[in-house]
């Protein structure tokens, strides 16, 4: 029976023994840790390799290269050297294949989850192999050589500057006192900038054992991509917070086998030397013994999907909510704020809020950033569309630098321009407008709203409802999807736009899709407006006024897709009798965070809500762009919105949420109405005509 020892640098509470067959070969294993003495590894190797077939020297890295540098671990180097008589390997090889496998594993087991994140190495000289790899799925790298090697209170960026980093840190390194980086206020410091940038991070790159002296506040939430991590740091971990562990130490004979034990156990089956074994060597081991990597859950399973969504402020009104240009505004002539609309239209994108506590029934989370660009409608329609694509690929700059995996375009910025086509052509993360929700949640409040209102007969289950509907706006991206909605279950459907031959081309595709649709095309809402029982408006008009809300028939449902709405407050109080409805809010799972964006809490916009409903499905593609709405893509965002917890929520209208006294009242007054209209009609009609008087 051949023996196998591992000596690590690390502690002995985590030393094992076990025998086991290996590669067909009995072996004899045992692990003894040092507790970070390096003296005493050096005695412990000049023992045991008179009495071992193969050692394995842990924790400590040999040679590795960085760019074109290449380097020699000074520990590896003295202990290796330690040992003459049998094979000695620090595992460094099959460690490298092992990290980076682990984490592409990950990454196409559970689908694009480093896509984006930020990710902190300890050391990316140690790991540079797997920077590398990294660097595939996000460019949002930081590195703290700099930071633990000499006190530089910077991290390096990217790999280029890693490796400028490498290529001449040894000889600072080399000329810096000893004693300096051991002060108490050096370690103080390094500490404190280390701190900021693990809260800062998604992923963190180090040694189990250098997350020892860090907590909840820098580990809650985080995965950690490391090696050989034990029950009894697994169990550290969890009370850190941590949420996934990777690692890429194999766990085999009851032990997570640190890569230079298991390295030695090959070595010492095979009979080789280290310098003997080739990549094809380890692959076929590896593949032979089913050996995958580990991925931890040290406090149940949890996955945090990331996303990001553009705003805008939709009148100069909301500009006020910055406290100084409010009190000006109070002082100055109006073309002050009509100067802050103009200049604010030039601003860089900003992080309005941080979004958190969205949680999927499936278990999956969503957390991001509602990122703000300055322009008002006005301002945006006043521009080309490139001015507005440069804001938003800067947006889309700055979501991928925060993590964010998708983007969504919110009110204006998905209408302008070709809505969305260019900007996920050129934006370096997926993007989606949310039109296609935005026609599901229409549709749903608008439903729910006649529903609740009992004024239109129920129809008998499999036929069509006995009412008549009405889009405004129909050939734009929501209007057509709303129209072929309707078109499936309404009695008549109005379809009203300006673009007289698009209408043609609209009727003609409903009618395929199904042909026993009663459809009538028009250009002005004014003709039929009367008679309808819904009306969706979708026109995207800036506030122009679409429809003469006083000649709605009473107990109308108005939904009002369109921002800026369509509908302003003052001309909807004006018809107490009809129910005017802003699209479909969607309430989202969990318990959500983040500041006003003028709905109750846990509600969103419908296009909001496609981007966390992406996120949560790990959906990051491109989804909905473009002018054409896909039908398919209608019905699979509102499955998709049912399947992670999405529910309508309490129908908004300009002033708030409508309570069932709200709707109570509103079918009130419009039998009230409806009643009087009768009375009236019924007297005209029985009235008798005036006599014509005879000439004088």
């Amino acid at each position: 029976m051949k023996r196998v020892v591992g000596i690590s640098l690390g502690s002995d509470a985590q030393d094992f023994a076990f025998r086991a067959r290996f590669l067909g070969k009995p072996l004899d294993v045992r692990r003894i840790g040092t507790n970070h003495s390096v003296d005493r590894a050096e005695k412990l190797l000049g023992h045991w390799e008179n009495h071992a077939d193969a050692i394995g020297v842990g924790v400590v890295k040999d040679a590795y290269a960085v760019g074109s540098q290449r380097f020699i671990g000074k520990e590896s180097a003295r202990l290796t050297a330690a040992v003459t008589r049998v094979p000695v390997t620090t595992g460094g090889r099959l460690g490298d294949i092992l990290q980076e496998w682990a984490l592409r594993h990950v990454q196409g087991k559970l689908g694009d989850y480093f896509s984006n994140a930020r990710v902190l190495f300890f050391s990316g000289t140690a790991n540079y192999k797997l920077a590398q790899a990294m660097a595939e799925f996000t460019p949002n790298l930081e590195f703290a050589d700099a930071l633990l090697q000499m006190g530089v209170p910077r991290m390096l960026g990217s790999l280029d500057a890693l490796e400028l980093y490498a290529s001449g840190a040894h000889y600072v390194t080399d000329r810096i006192p000893d004693g300096v980086m051991s002060t108490a206020v050096a370690r103080e410091w390094t500490k404190f900038v280390l701190r900021r940038a693990m809260q800062d991070a998604t992923v963190i790159v180090a040694p189990v054992h250098e997350l020892d002296a860090f907590g909840l506040e820098e580990l809650s939430g985080k995965t950690i991509l490391t090696s050989t991590a034990s029950d009894a740091r697994i169990a550290r971990l969890r009370k850190k917070g941590v949420s996934v562990v990777i690692d890429g130490a194999p766990a085999l004979f009851g032990h997570v086998l640190d890569p230079s034990i298991l390295d030695a156990m090959i070595i010492a089956a095979l009979g080789k030397e280290p310098d003997d074994l080739l990549e094809d060597d380890y692959l076929e081991i590896i593949a032979g013994l089913a050996i995958e990597p580990r991925v931890v859950y040290p406090r149940g399973f949890r996955r945090v999907n990331r996303f990001a969504f553009v705003i805008h402020p939709l009148a100069q009104e909301y500009f006020k909510n910055i406290k100084p240009i409010d009190l000006l505004s109070r002082i100055s002539p109006p073309v002050f704020m009509d100067a802050v609309e103009k200049a604010m239209a030039w601003a860089p994108p900003f992080v309005y809020s941080r979004v958190t506590g969205i949680k999927s029934p499936t278990g999956v989370e969503a957390e991001g950033w509602l990122i703000s660009v300055g322009g008002t409608p006005k301002e945006i329609m006043s521009h080309s569309p490139e001015f507005s694509y440069r804001r938003l690929l800067d947006a889309a700059r700055v979501a991928r630098s925060l993590g964010a995996q998708i983007m969504g375009l919110g009110a204006f910025t998905k209408v302008v321009g070709d809505a969305g086509l260019t900007v996920a052509r050129r934006a370096p993360l997926p993007i989606t407008t949310g039109n296609s929700y935005s026609a599901s949640g229409a549709l749903w409040a608008a439903h729910d709203a006649m529903r609740r209102l009992r004024l239109v007969p129920a129809g008998r289950k499999g036929q069509r409802l006995r009412f008549k509907a009405m889009v405004v706006g129909a050939t734009g991206s929501i209007g057509s999807v709303c129209a072929r909605l309707l078109a499936m279950v309404a009695e008549e459907v109005y379809l009203v736009s300006p673009e007289t031959a698009k209408l043609l081309s609209l009727k003609g595709s409903i009618l395929k899709e199904t042909p026993d649709a009663k459809l009538f095309l028009s250009g002005r809402t004014d003709r039929d407006v009367a008679g309808m029982d819904m009306i969706v408006t979708a026109t995207s008009g800036a506030g122009k006024r679409v429809l003469d809300i006083m000649k709605v028939k009473p107990g109308c449902v108005i939904t009002d897709v369109a921002r800026p709405l369509d509908l302003p407050a003052e001309e909807v109080a004006r018809r107490p009798d009809v129910l005017v409805i802003e699209s479909g809010e969607i309430q989202l799972p969990g318990k959500v965070e983040m500041k006003d964006i003028g709905l109750p809490r846990n509600v969103a916009y419908a296009c909001l809500a496609e981007t966390i409903v992406l996120a949560l499905e790990g959906r990051f593609e491109n989804f909905t762009v473009g002018r054409n709405i896909e039908w398919e893509k209608v019905r699979e965002i509102y499955r998709l919105g049912l399947k992670h917890g999405m529910k309508l929520a309490a129908i908004s209208g300009v002033n708030g949420p409508f309570s069932s006294a709200d709707i109570s009242r509103v079918r009130r007054l419009a039998l009230a109405a409806r009643a009087k209209a009768a009375t009236a009609a019924r007297g005209s009609l029985g009235r008798p005509a005036p006599r014509r008087g005879r000439a004088a």
